[in-house]
């Protein structure tokens, strides 16, 4: 299946994330005589959520049965620990507790230790004293304990999946930028940021906090905008005070976790993120605003619905990112002893989060497909997890649209 006469590759895949390199990983192992080239507009590979998160390797306990996410990361899990092994990259599978604060909370922890059960991992209810055996500082009337979480550097095996996908014939050029594409009946044409024209026979676009405008560049609709949400995070000064993962019982009105406790594979505990509004899709802080991404959020009728449901948690959120003390009293809700000197700013990484039209926030991966074109639209955690068996997903679908 080499490349057509005229063409410079078979697929074209946008975005040197995780999930795009995985994608490129599973074509060169699917399909072996396909041509893969892997545009990145940046100058190396996973410097946006690839390689601005937690790091950790999630177990699949909080995914609603059937779904996406469910299927992929409870399989993505045991394969990312196996896939780290080989290739020497450094992770542990230290288990967490997910910690009810107050009685009001059993309810929904109860509800994730049976999801859990009937997904087949391995959970386990602990009462205060228990808890206390596991993570001496931390406080709850209730927790569950899940075994198979763990923890990995997810820049570092994106990295060697890129190594891996050139090494099997794929080509990674970092500095190409995507900014026009022209789909025709034969495949697509793209023209980069620095002038360069690269004729593919499919597209397969992994752009991440860009996907929503690589997707209408091809001239398809993904109905949905990406909302970009900044998660804050600190480090603490005394990691001692955390032996694993201490996470808080999610709100199921949101995509998101919650402030949480990482004990990371370099030994630091990072602790968040929150989740405020973004000024821009690269916004890691509050002094980085592009007038452009703006306007794309305020002009999406979706935004302003979403912000009318949930603007109360929102300004919550907004408050705890202003001021630390805020922050600091967050986290004291799960380990007491943490004082607000405690938190040391770290760096902060962008949820690239699809919102629909209605307003609802994309819960599930959302992936679509078009002519000669896979759009990758909504990927965040626990895409990372479960990046391998994505990517072969998408470059099952990838090979199909060739034909």
């Amino acid at each position: 299946m080499a490349a057509r006469a005229g063409f410079d590759c078979d697929v074209l895949v946008v975005g040197g994330g995780i999930v795009g390199l995985s994608t490129a990983y599973a074509l060169t192992r699917a399909a072996p005589g396909v041509r893969v080239i892997v545009a990145e507009k940046e100058a190396a590979a996973a410097l946006h959520q690839t390689g601005r998160n937690s790091g950790v390797l999630h177990s699949g306990v909080y995914y609603r049965p059937g779904s996406l996410k469910a299927r992929y990361a409870l399989s993505g899990s045991a394969e990312m620990v196996r896939f780290c092994a080989e290739h020497g990259i450094p992770h542990a599978v230290t288990g967490k507790l997910i910690v009810a604060k107050d009685r009001r909370e059993l309810p929904r922890l109860r509800a994730l230790a049976e999801r859990g059960r009937a997904h087949g991992i391995p959970v386990r209810e602990l009462g205060p004293a228990q808890i206390r055996e596991h993570e001496p500082e931390a406080r709850g009337v209730e927790a569950v304990h899940v075994a198979t979480t763990g923890v990995c550097d997810f820049g570092a095996v994106a990295r060697q999946l890129a190594r891996s996908a050139t090494d099997a014939g794929a080509a990674v050029r970092y500095g190409a930028g995507i900014v026009a594409v022209d789909r025709r009946d034969w495949g697509v044409a793209v023209r980069t940021a620095a002038g360069e024209i690269i004729r593919a026979r499919a597209l397969v676009n992994c752009a991440g906090l860009h996907c929503d405008r690589v997707a209408r560049l091809t001239g398809d609709d993904p109905g949905m905008r990406i909302v970009p949400f900044r998660g804050e995070f600190y480090e603490l000064a005394r990691p001692d005070l955390v032996r694993g993962l201490v996470y808080p019982v999610p709100d199921p009105a949101f995509p998101f976790l919650g402030v949480h406790l990482t004990r990371g594979v370099e030994g630091g505990v990072h602790v968040g993120p929150n989740a405020v509004p973004a000024l821009a899709r690269e916004g890691y802080g509050w002094g980085v605003v592009r007038p452009r991404d703006v306007a794309t959020t305020l002009a999406w009728p979706g935004a302003w619905r979403m912000a009318g449901r949930h603007w109360r948690h929102g300004a919550g959120e907004v408050y705890r990112s202003l001021t630390r003390r805020a922050f600091a009293a967050e986290v004291r809700r799960l380990l007491p002893a943490v004082a607000d000197d405690d938190l040391r700013p770290a760096a902060a990484g962008v949820r690239a989060q699809a919102v629909l039209r209605d307003g609802s926030l994309a819960d599930d991966f959302l992936i679509r497909r078009g002519p000669r074109a896979v759009h990758v639209l909504n990927a965040p955690s626990p895409a990372a997890t479960a990046s391998l068996p994505i990517g072969r997903a998408v470059a099952r679908w990838a090979l199909e649209a060739l034909d």
